[in-house]
């Protein structure tokens, strides 16, 4: 049996591709800390540790499972936060991943599969391939461009088959109602968690980008579609870079619509100023992904998302999750 280490296997990501492992029958190591997971995100059949990546000398206790496969999700992300807090991120993600590929160089591990961001390229205002220049606007953005040069690096050194994907937004729950996105103010999970809250309102950041409606376009990939591509990478013997996208664009305002569509109800947008390192423009050229995994395509559509999210956000809504 296959050891594979999720970091971050209690977040939203992490947890859904938990789930798709456990399915193929893999032995899963789930490190996390808890700080915005959840353990009752982690599937019982999982083995659990309760680590922080910066804590290197108790991050060493898990490699001595003997693990083929490193999944590497551990990291803040909140692109505002990043902006306000830039030693929090520098130190989560770029000292944190450095922790666990000297344990992965140390140990042996030859499969190592990151997740990046779309973030890398800054603002193209379009369609982006892999091969794009990488000017990150953000301090999330930067620290995820300097954690996939230190990959490439060790990539080179020590012999390890590195897969790094470039997560554009991603959206929904799992269909079997267990998991599905907690502690974020992303679009999607806003607009959810006030509707079943009754809330029919929702703040916008921006109205005068140069876009067709001036709010910010961007390509949205369901998490379920996203975590597959994880469960195909493991077997890919080959160092890749690779977008997780659509390569269909949405802006702000046609995602609000696209909810006021699924409930049968307008929602009323409130405009506030635009905020710092938001990107005004950014899709996924996805060719390079189908072509690699061809066995890959999109199961889940915008509505399919949409219906997900709002069961996952009534579940949730009068229960704690930590």
């Amino acid at each position: 049996m296959t050891n594979v280490l999720l970091t971050g296997g209690a977040g939203y990501i992490g947890s859904h591709i938990l789930e798709q492992l456990l399915d193929k029958k893999f032995r899963v190591l789930v490190v996390d800390n808890l700080i915005t997971g959840s353990r009752k995100l982690v599937n019982k059949k999982a083995i659990f540790f309760k680590i922080d990546i910066c804590d290197k000398k108790k991050l060493e206790k898990v490699f001595k499972y003997k693990i083929s496969c490193i999944i590497h999700l551990a990291a803040a992300l909140s692109v505002p936060e990043s902006q306000k807090n830039p030693k929090k991120y520098y130190l989560n993600n770029v000292f944190g991943t450095q922790n666990i590929l000297d344990l992965a160089a140390k140990y042996k591990v030859k499969k190592f599969i990151f997740s990046s961001t779309c973030a890398v390229y800054g603002n193209v205002k379009g369609s982006v391939k892999e091969n794009a220049a990488k000017k990150p606007e953000s301090i999330y953005g930067k620290t995820k461009d300097i954690c996939e040069e230190i990959i490439i690096s060790y990539s080179k050194n020590y012999k390890i088959n590195c897969i790094i994907l470039r997560y554009f937004n991603v959206i929904g729950a799992s269909p079997t109602g267990n998991i599905g996105q907690l502690g974020s103010t992303g679009l999607f999970k806003t607009i959810a968690k006030n509707i079943i809250s009754k809330n029919y309102k929702i703040n916008v950041y921006g109205k005068n980008y140069k876009t067709p409606d001036g709010t910010c376009i961007r390509d949205y990939i369901d998490v379920n579609d996203l975590a597959r591509i994880h469960i195909l990478s493991i077997n890919k013997n080959k160092n890749l870079i690779l977008n997780c996208g659509y390569n269909k664009k949405y802006s702000v305002l046609e995602i609000i619509e696209k909810f006021s569509e699924s409930i049968n109800r307008k929602i009323k947008i409130n405009f506030l100023k635009k905020r710092d390192g938001d990107i005004e423009k950014i899709y996924s050229n996805n060719i390079k992904l189908k072509n690699y995994f061809s066995d890959w395509k999109q199961e889940y559509d915008l509505s399919r998302s949409i219906k997900y999210t709002l069961k996952w956000e009534e579940k949730i809504n009068d229960r704690k999750f930590k």
